[in-house]
C-alpha cells in the first residue's frame, strides 16, 4: 500500500514540477480569457445551422458544418480544465508565492 502511495506521490511531484510549452501557454492564456458557454453555443450553432443546410437540400456542405460540433464541445471541456486544473491555477499559485 505504501509503494502505490509513493508511486502515485512521485507522479504527482514530476507533474508539478512539468511545464507547459510556450505554444501551448500562449493557447491557454488565450482560450482562458473565453467563457466555456462560447464553444457551447458554437456549437449548437453549428447544429441548427447543419439542419437548416439539410432542409434546404445542401447535403454535403450540411455534413461538413455538422461535424464542427464535436470539436467546438472537446475545445469547450479543454477550456474547461484549463481554468480548473491547468494555466488559471498554475498563475493563482505563481501570485500567492511572490
Amino acid at each position: 500500500m505504501q509503494r502505490i502511495k509513493n508511486d502515485f506521490s512521485s507522479v504527482a511531484e514530476r507533474e508539478s514540477r512539468a511545464k507547459e510549452g510556450k505554444v501551448a501557454e500562449a493557447i491557454e492564456s488565450q482560450t482562458s480569457k473565453l467563457p466555456s458557454d462560447v464553444f457551447l453555443w458554437a456549437a449548437v450553432g453549428a447544429m441548427a445551422t447543419a439542419l437548416t443546410l439539410q432542409m434546404i437540400r445542401q447535403k454535403h456542405l450540411s455534413l461538413f458544418i455538422g461535424q464542427w460540433v464535436a470539436p467546438f464541445l472537446l475545445f469547450g471541456v479543454y477550456n474547461k480544465m484549463v481554468k480548473q486544473h491547468g494555466h488559471d491555477k498554475m498563475n493563482k499559485k505563481a501570485t500567492e508565492t511572490d
